[in-house]
């Protein structure tokens, strides 16, 4: 299995517990990791980019920033429905 690949199935994995977990505040909880994650996953791509990099990559990674900037305050449902959205995402992408 490729690397893309693995990282995709965990993903999966992650949303689907968003998905399946009837409690509503660990549901909102695991979606607030979700959202703290991806916070460390970009100052680390950041800090790493060289000067060139980091003006070329600027507004991809204000965007993503934006992105989940958007996800803060979400309900329970409301991840439920995004963890769905982004699981059919890979799913598709798969094929």
């Amino acid at each position: 299995m490729n690397n893309s690949a693995k990282t995709d199935e965990i993903i999966f994995n992650f949303f689907k517990q968003i998905c399946d977990e009837k409690n509503d505040k660990k549901c909102v909880d695991l979606g607030n990791s979700w959202i703290q994650a991806m916070e460390k996953n970009l100052e680390s791509i950041e800090v790493n980019l060289d000067g060139n990099d980091r003006e070329k990559h600027k507004n991809d990674i204000q965007s993503n920033r934006d992105h989940l900037n958007s996800l803060k305050g979400k309900n329970s449902d409301e991840w439920r429905e995004y963890a769905t959205k982004c699981m059919i995402e890979i799913i598709e992408n798969k094929v």
